[in-house]
């Protein structure tokens, strides 16, 4: 089982950027397709973005689509998401998960329960 960690998170203003990263340990995320996922206070978790093993497929939600960007760094074993233009609405939990899985559907990265492990989340808050 791999052992994920976020960071990066913190307080920005709405419009700011911030990169949240995710760090593994335990096994090499080589082997891993890799999601984050977030959730608001009062909210459901949320699926945000996905990337493939391989890091040839990437997937986003509707609401962050062409705003964020996930990317992955195997040599360095971390996940990243890029997250730009950010609004109030979006203050949650961040998480970053793991699932040792491969699929050609973009549809099947959404779900939550393809992934195995998980962080414990990294706060996110936009101001207004």
């Amino acid at each position: 089982q791999v052992q994920l960690v976020e960071s990066g998170g913190g307080l920005v203003q709405a419009g700011d950027s911030l990169r949240l990263s995710c760090a593994a340990s335990g096994r090499a995320l080589s082997n891993y397709a890799l999601g984050w996922f977030r959730q608001g206070p009062g909210k459901e978790r949320e699926f945000v973005a996905a990337i493939s093993l391989s890091g040839g497929r990437t997937t986003y939600g509707d609401s962050v689509k062409d705003r964020f960007a996930i990317s992955r760094d195997n040599a360095k074993n971390t996940v990243s998401l890029q997250m730009n233009n950010l609004k109030p609405e979006e203050t949650a939990v961040y998480y970053c998960a793991a699932g040792s899985f491969y699929s050609a559907s973009s549809t099947y990265y959404t779900r939550e329960d393809v992934y195995k492990s998980w962080g414990k989340g990294t706060q996110v808050t936009v101001a207004t």
